[in-house]
């Protein structure tokens, strides 16, 4: 974030300078308001510019066996451009190579999780999938394992069977 903040002050500042040499080889004709202005378009370009592109940046990042499963768009009234153009506000992904699963339970898998968003911390937590019964359970609290290897303690809660997280656990 604190990158991000340097980079939209300096293109301010260059887009400050390019109105002022402008200015001079125009023998200093241009109104005095339009260097401000010119700052002002380039920092919000910029602003624009890093929203736009986080999610290209943080994917390409992003570690090999760990696959997107969920893109989360967002438009908003503040900025009337994403009624057109909507941008990646957060991200889910599932972390596939490391994917487990039981051989007592062939239809259950475990695998960790990753949340990604625009402003905030990543958050990874360890889910089970229920690939048979679509199902899953957050393992955050951690997991009782019987002697077959069965969760003894997990809080199943039923998922739609085409969700796009279960179907990358199950068909990876």
């Amino acid at each position: 974030m604190f990158v991000e903040l340097i980079a939209t002050v300096f293109a301010g500042i260059a887009c400050a300078g390019v109105v002022m040499l402008l200015n001079i080889t125009t023998g200093r004709r241009l109104p005095k308001w339009i260097m401000p202005i010119a700052a002002g378009a380039g920092m919000i370009g910029m602003t624009i510019s890093n929203e736009y592109t986080w999610f290209d940046r943080t994917a390409e990042r992003l570690p090999e066996g760990v696959e997107i499963a969920l893109k989360v768009d967002e438009e908003g009234w503040m900025r009337p451009w994403t009624k057109i153009w909507p941008y990646t506000k957060r991200f889910s992904a599932v972390d596939t190579g490391t994917a487990r699963r039981n051989e007592n339970l062939p239809d259950q898998r475990l695998a960790d999780v990753y949340f990604f968003g625009r402003w905030s911390p990543i958050s990874q937590a360890p889910m089970l999938f229920d690939c048979a019964t679509p199902r899953s359970a957050l393992l955050i609290d951690g997991a009782d394992f019987g002697p077959d290897g069965a969760v003894a303690n997990a809080d199943w809660h039923a998922v739609p069977a085409d969700d796009p997280i279960l179907k990358l656990v199950c068909e990876g």
